[in-house]
């Protein structure tokens, strides 16, 4: 669907561009609209064109069960000698294209409100959830994942959530477009944003997926929600036994779609949390990334709703090597009228930052001169402190190196009598 060079083609790619989720939420309605329309139509002019529709909607629905069915009409309808049963082909199951799931809800929530009513007064209660004082994580989820019930690496993250005490709400959609869902389910009926923190379990951009992106909608999207967006990381291009074993890692090509694309929209901390188990295929949770990738949101989620002067920040400056007078050095930059002019702003808007010097050159004497940075520096850092004697031993090439160096230990990283490995 819109993938041709046709004119129907460019159509539907410019509407796509145009309209964005909305298209393909109207060409998600259509798809399931048509078939209702074509059978209908005498058989011999529609048949290829509602088998299609229809096997589409099965293929959509993902479960073994609608491809069975799948299977037995495509059989029915171009199997010659084929005796299958209108009865034993059921008609194809599907969720919403969107919507709001849970792993204990008996549906999917096609409202906030419904979703919000039945989690409150039922779900939370019985999950021991204080709803009224509780953050909320937003989760933003693949729906085929749904469709197909390899969706426990999603549902160990909730549990691990929710048994922090934390609210949930998790999303999906049917296209590649989550800003739509982010804009309906994300906020209440009078518009307010319900989420604390955002962590998109996809893996891709959010708007576009791996294949087209869009990142300016992206941003749109996310600057107004104005929430700490984090973009976890599913192996996809390799099982969970082959990324453990690989000393590269993560796949180059899941660098560049999970790792960095992400990134344009402005998401944070890519932590990987679920690989694919390499037998069956399925997806599974891995615990300890589980664990740090719920202790990451909620840490988020806490630290907004923080008063900026119960905020620690660290400043971190450029020091090395140390001892050799490279404190806050850059080429070309300004680092202590850079620092200190944030410090400023901080200060202008209720961080705590003590005594702050009145100009960059105070505040550069202050670090430069502070008594715990004179304590011992010349030992900072010192990882081991190898005598001349072992290093001749072990460099042969120590008597060539004399003629441009001079002799060990010499001035540089030595304190004169050993060599100093920082």
């Amino acid at each position: 669907l819109g993938q041709s060079k046709s004119v129907i083609g460019e159509f539907m790619k410019k509407k796509k561009k145009e309209n964005g989720s909305s298209f393909e939420e109207g060409m998600l309605k259509l798809l399931r609209t048509l078939p209702k329309v074509l059978k209908y139509l005498p058989s011999d002019k529609a048949k290829d064109a509602r088998s299609f529709m229809m096997s589409f909607q099965y293929w959509l629905g993902g479960s073994p069960q609608n491809l069975e069915s799948m299977i037995l009409m495509l059989a029915k309808e171009f199997v010659g000698g084929a005796t299958i049963s209108s009865g034993a082909i059921s008609e194809p199951v599907l969720i919403p294209d969107k919507g709001i799931w849970h792993p204990m809800g008996e549906k999917v929530f096609e409202k906030v409100d419904d979703y919000n009513d039945w989690y409150n007064n039922n779900h939370a209660p019985a999950a021991g959830i204080e709803s009224k004082t509780a953050v909320t994580v937003g989760l933003i989820l693949q729906k085929s994942h749904i469709n197909t019930k390899d969706e426990c690496h999603y549902v160990a993250l909730i549990s691990e959530l929710e048994a922090r005490g934390a609210k949930v709400v998790c999303i999906y959609s049917g296209g590649l477009d989550f800003s739509g869902p982010v804009d309906e389910y994300f906020y209440d009926s009078k518009g307010n944003v319900v989420v604390d923190s955002v962590i998109n379990l996809t893996g891709f951009a959010l708007v576009g997926g791996p294949a087209s992106q869009d990142h300016p909608k992206a941003v749109e999207t996310l600057t107004k929600l104005d929430r700490p967006y984090i973009c976890a990381v599913p192996l996809v291009f390799q099982s969970f036994e082959e990324w453990q074993r690989s000393e590269l890692g993560l796949h180059p090509i899941q660098v560049a779609l999970q790792v960095s694309l992400p990134e344009i929209d402005g998401a944070i901390e890519p932590i990987i949390f679920a690989g694919r188990e390499g037998v069956t295929g399925r997806s599974v949770p891995l615990s300890d990334r589980v664990e740090l990738l719920a202790n990451r949101a909620l840490k988020w989620a806490s630290l907004r709703k923080k008063e900026n002067k119960e905020k620690k920040v660290c400043i971190t400056l450029f020091s090395f090597p140390p001892d050799k007078g490279n404190v806050g050095t850059a080429a070309y930059l300004d680092v202590f009228g850079s620092i200190h002019a944030v410090m400023k702003k901080m200060k202008s808007e209720g961080y705590d930052v003590g005594d702050l010097p009145s100009n960059p050159e105070q505040l550069m004497q202050a670090v430069i001169n502070d008594v715990n940075a004179q304590l011992s520096s010349p030992d900072l850092n010192v990882e081991y402190r190898m005598t001349v004697s072992e290093y001749e031993k072990k460099c042969i090439y120590a008597k060539d190196l004399e003629q441009n160096w001079g002799p060990a230990p010499g001035h540089l990283n030595s304190d004169g009598k050993d060599l100093l490995i920082y």
